[in-house]
């Protein structure tokens, strides 16, 4: 597939969850969240509440990739943004940053936190490109393999 993609972007749900797992554990780059952990990401209830939308390509009903926040405002922090490793570099994480960003803004929140593996170039370019900025670093905050976090911040609304 080449080219731009007709997507629906909606709110997470339980049926959800498989295609969901099965992208992260795909990427060596997403969180190692296990199911329950995406489970709870649904739950309104939780503290902190989460906005969690998946990008669906609109021909197919196919996931194409999910975003996940985490809101404590006037902050967030975007927890996880993962489109499927075929359909990357098509703007589909562009697109479900715009919705989420959308959600916080709603939520009364001013700034989006998030952190990255220093080593992920792809995931740094496409921060940058959405106006996050590097605030900080954290010194060996992921394992396997050992590396640092940068820490990115953009102010919105």
């Amino acid at each position: 597939m080449n080219g731009p993609l007709s997507l629906s972007i909606r709110p997470m749900e339980g049926r959800d969850l498989d295609p969901i797992v099965e992208i992260a554990d795909g990427l060596g780059t997403a969180p190692d969240w296990t199911r329950a952990a995406y489970t709870a990401a649904l739950d309104a209830s939780n503290v902190p509440r989460r906005v969690a939308l998946v990008a669906g390509i609109s021909t197919t009903g196919e996931i194409a990739g999910f975003a996940v926040a985490s809101l404590i405002p006037p902050e967030a922090e975007l927890e996880v943004i993962a489109v499927v490793p075929t359909l990357q570099r098509r703007g589909i994480a562009g697109k479900l940053f715009e919705a989420v960003e959308e959600e916080l803004v709603a939520a009364q929140v001013k700034r989006i936190l998030l952190e990255v593996r220093a080593s992920n170039v792809a995931a740094l370019g496409l921060y940058r490109s959405l106006g996050f900025g590097e605030v900080g670093r954290r010194g060996a905050y992921y394992a396997d393999p050992v590396e640092d976090a940068i820490i990115l911040r953009r102010e919105i609304g």
